[in-house]
């Protein structure tokens, strides 16, 4: 029998996260809608992850111009902890208000900026290579890997670093489809996964594991909002929805970098 290569294992994995149609087709609202004001960099403060400083080793240098390219930027949480000495950021992200926030956040620092709009690496022709790649908490929506991780290293003069999750994000909310619908949810993808099927490609990049702790805080509407868009449900669960936050247990966030240096000119 033919061994399953690790990036179609990858794309495998991630069909199981279909949500079922009878739940999808009553949802208000599409759940794989990311809310602007969970991706902007003033909710938190600047940790300094393995993913910052991988990031920040590869902007040294008596250069003019220092460029990071953000794949799927949001509201530039992976890209603003590298300025300075980052001075030029380029974000690329199918949601406009992504951009947006991102283009405001930029004018605060007084940075240089260019946007992309699109999904990558569709978009990619149209994006600029930079000194650093960076790439948080987007793979696990990648169904067709290799083109995308091809893409990112071809923008890379010096070096690509990916954040994500040990196991697939949605799986830290297994607990509420449990609660709210029943079901089980899948573990896999895993980010060994990733490393496997980034190595398969030629690729000789690293691994770093890291842990964040779940800061206990007031629940905001906020966070009513983006459960209950997750898990499809309506308004009028929101009294439901607050309570099941209140009693939840959530354990430390495990989290891995990935990275590798590339050699590239001009």
């Amino acid at each position: 029998m033919n061994q399953i290569s690790p990036v179609t294992a990858w794309n495998t994995s991630l069909l199981q996260w279909a949500i079922p149609e009878h739940i999808l087709s009553q949802a208000p609202e599409s759940p794989w809608t990311h809310l602007v004001e969970k991706f902007t960099v003033g909710l938190e403060q600047t940790e300094i992850t393995p993913s910052v400083v991988r990031a920040r080793e590869a902007l040294l240098g008596d250069i003019t111009e220092l460029s990071v390219l953000d794949i799927g930027c949001g509201g530039g949480r992976a890209t603003f902890p590298l300025v300075p000495p980052a001075t030029h950021v380029v974000g690329v992200d199918q949601q406009a208000a992504m951009l947006a926030a991102f283009v405001t956040e930029s004018l605060q620092r007084g940075v240089a900026q260019t946007t992309v709009h699109g999904l990558w690496p569709n978009v990619s022709k149209s994006t600029p290579i930079c000194d650093v790649v960076v790439c948080h908490h987007v793979l696990y929506n990648v169904s067709n890997l290799e083109p995308f991780i091809k893409a990112i290293d071809g923008h890379a003069r010096r070096r690509v670093i990916i954040e994500l999750t040990e196991l697939h994000p949605l799986s830290s909310n297994s607990d509420a489809w449990k609660h709210f619908w029943n079901i089980e949810r899948p573990s896999s993808p895993t980010a060994n996964q990733a490393l496997a099927a980034i190595r398969s490609m030629g690729i000789r990049a690293n691994i770093e594991r890291f842990q964040q702790d779940r800061q206990r805080s007031e629940i905001t509407e906020l966070d009513v909002k983006q459960l209950r868009i997750q898990m499809c449900l309506g308004p009028e669960r929101d009294e439901d929805i607050r309570v099941f936050l209140a009693t939840r247990f959530r354990k430390p966030r495990e989290l891995a970098t990935i990275w590798w240096d590339v050699t590239r000119s001009g």
